[in-house]
Parts: structure tokens; sequence; C-alpha cells
């Protein structure tokens, strides 16, 4: 089965920045566990959906997206204020740790610029805004989606969403 729209795809996939420095990876080698997505719902930036789409279990893609097909291009005013207690992830924040906000268009990463008692300067560009990033991926296997993955538009099951 190739991978198309309604398809749960299960993959391994290693990501670096411009200077091939490793930024995250799943691979079986580092412990990590295969990840599972829905194909066609958004749930993959949609340079790695274009890329991956029609190929199948058994192939590795590498895959090289600028910033306009990544997370977009760093904007320099994109500073919020937001309360401390907002801020999840962990207990004590400092200048440049990554925190995940939710608002009105879900949950955010956004980056801690200064922190104070009760409020907290964050940079709301995604950690990865700006950057060329280089994907080596493994595809593992694709199935079709159920009407319930469909409904909810992403993948259960092992390496999706669980509930």
């Amino acid at each position: 089965m190739t991978i198309a729209n309604d398809t749960v795809v299960q993959l391994h996939y290693s990501l670096f920045d411009e200077q091939d420095q490793l930024i995250e990876s799943t691979n079986k080698d580092a412990g990590g566990e295969a990840i599972a997505y829905l194909h066609g719902h958004g749930n993959m930036i949609a340079g790695f959906e274009q890329a991956v789409a029609g190929k199948e279990a058994g192939e590795h893609v590498s895959i090289t997206l600028t910033p306009d097909q990544a997370y977009g291009e760093r904007q320099a005013e994109a500073v919020a204020r937001v309360p401390v207690k907002h801020l999840q992830g962990a207990k004590n924040w400092k200048k440049g740790m990554v925190a995940w906000v939710e608002t009105e268009q879900g949950t955010r990463q956004v980056t801690i610029v200064k922190v104070g008692r009760f409020m907290a300067d964050v940079d709301t560009n995604h950690p990865l805004a700006g950057k060329t990033l280089k994907f080596e991926v493994d595809i593992v296997a694709v199935r079709a989606a159920t009407a319930e993955e469909i409904a909810h538009k992403h993948a259960h099951g092992a390496g999706g969403h669980q509930h």
C-alpha cells in the first residue's frame, strides 16, 4: 500500500539542521519507537507529507525542507507576554527553555525570552522557524485508516495517539 490521504503511516525519522546537527530522532539504535500519523490531515508539516506521498513500507526517504516549506521564517516581533502559570513543561523556567502554551490556535511551542515571578516574555516563533530541516525517514508500515481515526483526525494504536 502506498502513502496517500487517509492512510496511517508508521515511520522512524531523524531530523537534522543545516549544519547536520541531530535535532531529534526516533531511531531504534537510540532506543526510539516508530511514530504513526494519519496522512492528509495536517498532523505533519505539509512539505513532509508531500515528500512521502506515494512511498511504501521499506522505503527510505531523504527530505530537505526550506523554512517556507517547514515552520516559516522567524518573525522578529513575535514576542508575547504570558502568565507564568500558563507555561507547561517544567517548574522552574529559564531563558532559552521551550514551553507549551494553550492558545486559540491550539497548543503552541514557545521559547522563554525573559521570565519574572508572574509573567514571562516568550518568543512565539516555532523553535525550528527560520531553519532548513533535513529528515532521514524509514517507512515501517502503511495501512488504511479506520473510520474512527479519520473522524478523530489522528492515528491510534502503536506510535499514534493513546486514549
